[in-house]
């Protein structure tokens, strides 16, 4: 069955990059719009209320993943279509390309304010007012983030657990995403916790894959190793950071420091010690994201089977 687990990783991947998915139709989005509807009818300023949303919801998608594995159990055929089919579903490299390209295609021509409401889309920050620097930090750093955010980590947890791995992991990153609202920090505690221990292992395998990924577009993997250890322990979470100082480090550049959000400033650190971002380096980094899925692909699959031989 592990070798059925690692065919569907791989064909999940391979129709992520080739079909994606339309922007108004993607199924991420989808469950997004599920959990703000559901925070509505149970929303309180207590954790009690959080952990009841964050649990029915990732609880609902493991439960789904869990579902899909027993159908796969039947045969490798059935269960590397079920396996795909899911990696398809919550993986958003392909998106995050098309967004990423959108940023900088807006950002070499100079259209601020459509580069601005793309951020937006894609990042909690306050984005009025940013400059080209500004706005090329935040679209490298996004890009950067997301890449083990949708792509990464679901494809580790994939490896590790199969559907119910894919699902959960992504759902518990969606519902993470959905809770920066600062007046609701009581509510949205637990997913907090849950987000941070989730991707406590996957946020090192997407920065380690970055350095090897790096000289892949013409990057330095010596400078993300660099800044990957000598600048991320700086950061206040203990996974927020990793990836994006790989990246930093990867395309010598700068990034992190002042941070405007809409519940205040915060001064994080800086990472990398290269020349300011522009739109080529956005490029760059979207080209080094697709690097790296590929690469997660790949190691997922490889994962799938090594820990199908230990279970045997």
């Amino acid at each position: 069955m592990s070798a059925g687990r690692a065919i569907g990783l791989l064909l999940g991947v391979a129709a992520d990059g080739i079909v994606g998915h339309p922007k108004d139709g993607r199924p991420v989005a989808g469950f997004a719009r599920l959990a703000r509807a559901l925070e509505k009818k149970v929303y309180a300023d207590h954790p009690v209320p959080g952990a009841v949303h964050a649990g029915l919801l990732a609880g609902g998608a493991v439960l789904l993943g869990v579902l899909t594995e027993r159908v796969g159990r039947r045969s490798p055929v059935l269960q590397a279509t079920g396996t795909a089919i899911t990696t398809w579903a919550v993986l958003g490299g392909a998106a995050l390309a098309i967004d990423g390209t959108e940023l900088a295609r807006d950002l070499e021509t100079g259209r601020l304010d459509a580069a601005r409401d793309t951020l937006s889309e894609l990042d909690p920050r306050d984005t009025d007012g940013l400059t080209v620097i500004a706005l090329s930090r935040a679209s490298v750093e996004t890009v950067a983030e997301s890449t083990s955010d949708a792509v990464v980590s679901p494809l580790f947890w994939g490896a590790v657990a199969g559907a119910p791995g894919l699902l959960g992991a992504r759902a518990v990153k969606v519902l993470r995403r959905l809770s920066s609202s600062p007046e609701h920090h009581r509510f949205n505690w637990v997913v907090v916790r849950l987000d941070e221990l989730v991707n406590l292992l996957p946020t090192r395998v997407a920065a380690a894959l970055t350095v090897s990924g790096a000289p892949v577009v013409g990057g330095s993997a010596a400078g993300a190793w660099r800044a990957w250890q000598r600048d991320a322990s700086a950061h206040p979470s203990p996974n927020a950071g990793r990836v994006e100082a790989a990246f930093a480090g990867a395309l010598e550049i700068r990034l992190g420091g002042r941070t405007v959000y809409p519940h205040g400033v915060e001064e994080l650190p800086v990472l990398g010690d290269g020349r300011n971002p522009d739109a080529g380096h956005v490029t760059r980094a979207v080209e080094l994201s697709r690097v790296v899925g590929w690469l997660a692909g790949i190691s997922s699959a490889v994962l799938a089977v090594i820990l199908g031989l230990r279970r045997r």
